[in-house]
């Protein structure tokens, strides 16, 4: 009993130990500033810089000279016959355009050209007069260009120019050293892959460059989409597709899968290179049903 007492007494002991400790001061200044209505920071606009893309090319833009018709030679009916005359045709000799003097005794008379191949340019008469007695004389008669008639289109390479049909006997045409679709026979296969000379034969890697994917993607799909493919019209009324035809030969290489070369003498297609899935009515089982 006498050791619960002691620890009651412990306990009434250490609760009237316990003393307030004295409030900390009030910081005037750090309330003030909370006090203060918060003001929010602009937001930094984000920069995004895009790739530059050159605009299309342009021409200057044309501003057309003031046009004088003072005719103070009174010679425009001269003028205008020797345009005709030098035309070989009236039809070739347009309206009046202009006069162009720069002496007293000397101007050009313009007209325009209706020359096929001449658009844009004017028939210019120089016609000269000695003193305001004598008779106006011609000088020349030529073919000049009008403000209109040097503006040429943006060049287009040469390979870029050439179409289907424009190559014709004993023309070369030479391909570019970085052509994308050709690639060096050494980079068409892995190092460590090695073939046989069937292999390589049906590859056609004894050759410098082959194509490249770039190259294999643009064919076929140059093939498929044209009029050896599955969307032209002999196609559509086939009995059967090409990839179930004993004249169909498959073409060697990765395209074997999706063509082929028809060698049936009587189609359309003979000797030309078509898709599995083309056809054509001489289709080799086209029989004629016996009665």
């Amino acid at each position: 009993m006498a050791k619960k007492k002691s620890l009651f007494k412990k306990l009434r002991k250490s609760e009237s130990s316990l003393v307030a400790e004295p409030e900390a001061p009030v910081d005037e200044a750090l309330l003030a500033e909370l006090a203060k209505p918060k003001v929010e920071e602009p937001v930094k606009p984000v920069i995004v810089r895009k790739p530059y893309i050159a605009p299309p090319k342009t021409y200057p833009e044309i501003i057309d000279v003031v046009v004088n018709k003072t005719d103070i030679f009174f010679a425009l009916e001269l003028a205008k016959k020797a345009a005709i005359e030098d035309a070989g045709k009236a039809e070739y000799v347009g309206e009046f355009y202009s006069i162009d003097s720069d002496e007293d005794r000397v101007a050009t008379y313009l007209f325009e050209a209706r020359l096929p191949g001449y658009k844009g340019w004017r028939w210019a008469v120089t016609i000269a007069k000695l003193d305001d007695q004598s008779d106006p004389t011609i000088c020349d008669v030529v073919l000049l260009p009008g403000s209109k008639a040097l503006l040429a289109p943006n060049w287009v390479p040469y390979s870029q120019r050439i179409q289907p049909g424009d190559l014709g006997v004993g023309d070369v045409v030479p391909t570019s050293p970085d052509d994308e679709r050709l690639v060096p026979v050494a980079n068409a296969l892995l190092q460590e892959e090695e073939l046989d000379l069937a292999q390589l034969f049906e590859f056609g890697l004894s050759r410098a460059r082959v194509l490249s994917i770039v190259g294999r993607d643009a064919a076929s799909k140059r093939w498929y989409e044209g009029d050896r493919g599955p969307k032209a019209p002999i196609a559509a009324a086939a009995p059967k597709p090409c990839g179930s035809c004993g004249f169909f030969i498959p073409i060697a290489g990765s395209l074997r899968a999706a063509f082929g070369v028809c060698s049936n003498a009587i189609s359309p297609e003979d000797a030309r290179v078509v898709s599995i899935d083309h056809g054509c009515g001489a289709h080799s089982e086209a029989l004629i049903k016996a009665e």
